[in-house]
C-alpha cells in the first residue's frame, strides 16, 4: 500500500491541505539526517506492507523520535531533540509550520528540553521530518533506549553563578553520542545533563551521568577548573539520587568518564526485565563500589579504544567555557529552587521584570524568561518569539521548567521586549513563582497516564490566581498522570501524580500528594508522601498547603526547611484529611469524572512503549 493511500484519522485534529505533492520537498543538507529520514521512510513502507513485524518496527520508529498516542490507530506524536535546550529563529518558524500543517496548532515543551508535537499521522512522519531537517532538526534518539537529548542548563553562558559555561561541553556530548553504536539498542534509556554550578539548574542529580561544573586547588595554589560527575540518578516509581563518581573530573577526561558509564550500563543493564534496566537498578545490583570500580577501570582503557574522546573536544576549543562571570556593580537575580524572586511594583512591567529577568552577568547583558502556560507553544508564538530573536539579536533556550528564555538582551530594550510577549501571551510573570505549574502531557495523549495531568495544572493554576497565591516565590508544583515522573513530581516542593480511586464501587480520578521535593547544592531530597486525594480535591489542598506556608514561613525560609519544621509531609497532611473524602455518585457525580473529560472516569492504561 502506498503512504498516501493510507486512511486519515482527523477525529481529533485537523489536517491541512499541506502536503508532499502540493510544495517542493524540502532540502535535507545533513548527511546524517538525510540518511535517517531515507531509512525510516523505508522501514514504513515496509511496515505498512506487512513485510516488518509489529515489534521491530516499534523499536526502530521509538529509536527515530516517534511514540504512538493512547488514540491508537496512525496518531503519533513526534519528539525534536533539543540538545541543552538550543533553537533558533528558523527552527521556531518550521515548528510552527508543523504544528499548523500537520499536528494541532501547537507543540509542548517537554521537563527534558524537548519540543513533541502530538496528533501526526503517521504517514506524514517522513514528510514532517524532512521539514524539521530542513533546518537542522532531528527526531533521532528522543525516544526509545537510547542516549536521550542531552540537557544542559538554560542559562549556561548567562549565569552569574556559573563556574564553566557548559554549553559547548553539553554540545560536544551530543555530537559524540548521537548514532553512536554504543547507544542504539541500550537495555533502558540512558540520560546526561549538565550544570554550570552546584545550584544545579540543569538537573544532574537524577540523571543516569550528571555533571557538575566545579573547582579545585592545586598544589601550587592555582585553582583548576572542572567538574564533578554523578552517576546513576532516576525519577519514575522509586527515585534514586545520583552518586558522586569521584572528587574531580578534569576537563580532558570528561567524555571518557561518560563513555565509560554508558559502556558499565550497556554491559550490565537487565536486557529481560524492563522495569528494572536502568543504571540505577545496576547499582542497587552490583553495589556502589563495584560500579565505581568498573567506570574507572573502564575509563583508564578507553585509549585503547578506536574512537577515544579524550582531550579537550574541538567544540570547546573552538567555542571556549569561559563562565560569564559576574558584574560587581549589579545585584545579581538569585536563581534555583527556593530562591527568593523580589515581585510586585507599580506597573504589570514592574512585576514581569522583577520575576523574570535574570541580571549579574559580567558583559552587562540580562535574560528574560518568557512564559509558557503549561508548556505549550502555539504556532503564532513560535513565530512571534522568533521575530523577537531576528529583531532583537538575541538567542533562546528552553527550560526544564517548560519556557523559554531570551539571552543577550540590554536593560534598554526591556520594556519594547515586554510589549511583544504582551501581544504573544508570554508576559505573565511566571519563572519561579507559584503559577509556574509543570506539567507532563497525561491521559491527553499518553497511554501510560492514569489521569488527565494538565487539567489538574490549569485547575490549580486558576485557584491560585483566584486565592491571590500565583506570585508566591520559590514554589514549585510539578504533576504526572502516573507514577512514571515525567512531570518530575518527586522534585517539587509540591508534586502530584496520578493514581486511580475506587469509592462506593465505581473509579474516581485520584493524586498522590507529594511534599517538599528539592534538587540543588549537590543532593536531591524527592519528595515525602502526604496523602492520597480524589483529584477534585487537589487545587483546594494545594491552596490550604500554600497560605499555610506562606502564613508560617521566616525570611527567606525554603518550602523544604519550613516543612520539616512543621513537623513533615504527614503532619501537614493531617490537616487536609477532610479533602480526603468521596461523596456518592448521587451526592456529587463530579468527583467520578476528570478534568478536561465529560464521560466518567476509566483508569484505562495501555501499553507502555516508554520501555
Amino acid at each position: 500500500m502506498a503512504l498516501t493511500d493510507l486512511p486519515q484519522l482527523t477525529d481529533h485534529v485537523e489536517v491541512s491541505s499541506a502536503r508532499r505533492g502540493d510544495q517542493p520537498r524540502p532540502v535535507v543538507t545533513d548527511p546524517a539526517i538525510r540518511a535517517d529520514i531515507d531509512k525510516f521512510e523505508m522501514m514504513l513502507e515496509r511496515y505498512l506492507a506487512g513485510d516488518l513485524e509489529e515489534d521491530v518496527f516499534r523499536v526502530f520508529r521509538l529509536t527515530n523520535g516517534i511514540y504512538g498516542q493512547r488514540q491508537g490507530g496512525y496518531n503519533q506524536m513526534i519528539r525534536v531533540r533539543m540538545p541543552y535546550g538550543t533553537i533558533n529563529a528558523d527552527q521556531l518558524d518550521m515548528l510552527a509550520f508543523v504544528a499548523d500543517n500537520y499536528s494541532r496548532q501547537w507543540g509542548h515543551i517537554t521537563t527534558r528540553q524537548n519540543i513533541q508535537m502530538h496528533f501526526i499521522q503517521l504517514q506524514q512522519i517522513p514528510e514532517v521530518m524532512e521539514h524539521l531537517g530542513s533546518v537542522g532538526l532531528t527526531t533521532r534518539e528522543a525516544c526509545g533506549d537510547t542516549i536521550r537529548n542531552v540537557q544542559g542548563c538554560h542559562l549556561a553562558g548567562a549565569c552569574p553563578f556559573e563556574v564553566l559555561d557548559i554549553s559547548a561541553w553539553a554540545d560536544a556530548a551530543n555530537e559524540h553520542f548521537l548514532r553512536n553504536p554504543l547507544g542504539q539498542r541500550l537495555p533502558r534509556k540512558f540520560k546526561i545533563n549538565f550544570s554550570g554550578c552546584d545550584t544545579d539548574c540543569g538537573q544532574a542529580m537524577f540523571n543516569d551521568a550528571g555533571v557538575i561544573a566545579t573547582t579545585r586547588t592545586l598544589d601550587d595554589g592555582t585553582v583548576e577548573a572542572g567538574f564533578r560527575v554523578y552517576v546513576a540518578g532516576g525519577l519514575g516509581a522509586n527515585p534514586h539520587p545520583a552518586l558522586a563518581l569521584e572528587d574531580f573530573t578534569s576537563k580532558e577526561d570528561l567524555l571518557p568518564t561518560l563513555e565509560a558509564i554508558l559502556r558499565v550500563f550497556e554491559q550490565t543493564g537487565k536486557r529481560d526485565n524492563k522495569l528494572r534496566a536502568r543504571m540505577k537498578w545496576v547499582v542497587d545490583e552490583l553495589g556502589w563500589e563495584e560500579v565505581q570500580r568498573r567506570v574507572l577501570a573502564t575509563r583508564r582503557l578507553l585509549p585503547a579504544s578506536a574512537a577515544w574522546p579524550g582531550g579537550i573536544p574541538a567544540i570547546v576549543a573552538e567555542r571556549g567555557d569561559a563562565p560569564a562571570g559576574a558584574d560587581p556593580t549589579v545585584e545579581a537575580t538569585p536563581v534555583g529552587q527556593g530562591v527568593a524572586v523580589r515581585i510586585g511594583g507599580p506597573t504589570p512591567f514592574d512585576r514581569w521584570e522583577r520575576a523574570n529577568v535574570v541580571r549579574g552577568v559580567a558583559n552587562g547583558t540580562v535574560s528574560a524568561y518568557a512564559w509558557c502556560e503549561l508548556g505549550d507553544i502555539t504556532a503564532t508564538q513560535f513565530r512571534g518569539t522568533a521575530q523577537i530573536i531576528r529583531d532583537f539579536d538575541v538567542d533562546v533556550r528552553v527550560s526544564n521548567r517548560q519556557n523559554f528564555i531570551l539571552r543577550n538582551l540590554t536593560d534598554d530594550r526591556l520594556p519594547e521586549l515586554y510589549e511583544r510577549l504582551v501581544a504573544l501571551n508570554m508576559a505573565e510573570p511566571g519563572a519561579e513563582l507559584s503559577r509556574d505549574v509543570v506539567s507532563c502531557p497525561g491521559a491527553d495523549t499518553c497511554s501510560l497516564a492514569v489521569t488527565q495531568s494538565r487539567g489538574l495544572a490549569k485547575a490549580i493554576g486558576e485557584r491560585l490566581e483566584l486565592e491571590g497565591l500565583a506570585d508566591v516565590p520559590g514554589v514549585r508544583f510539578n504533576i504526572s498522570g502516573c507514577m512514571n515522573s515525567c512531570g518530575q513530581h518527586h522534585i517539587a516542593d509540591i508534586g502530584f501524580f496520578g493514581v486511580e480511586r475506587r469509592a462506593h464501587g465505581e473509579s474516581a480520578p485520584g493524586y498522590q500528594m507529594l511534599l517538599g521535593g528539592y534538587i540543588g547544592q549537590d543532593q536531591a531530597h524527592f519528595g515525602d508522601k502526604a496523602l492520597r486525594l480524589p483529584a477534585k480535591s487537589a487545587p483546594e489542598a494545594s491552596v490550604r498547603v500554600l497560605h499555610r506556608f506562606v502564613g508560617e514561613r521566616n525570611a527567606g525560609e525554603s518550602f523544604r526547611s519550613w516543612m520539616e519544621r512543621a513537623g513533615g509531609a504527614r503532619e501537614i497532611a493531617k490537616g487536609l484529611k477532610d479533602l480526603d473524602v468521596i461523596p456518592t455518585p448521587d451526592e456529587d457525580s463530579s468527583y467520578y469524572v476528570d478534568f478536561d473529560e465529560t464521560a466518567p472516569f476509566t483508569a484505562d492504561i495501555g501499553e507502555s512503549e516508554c520501555a
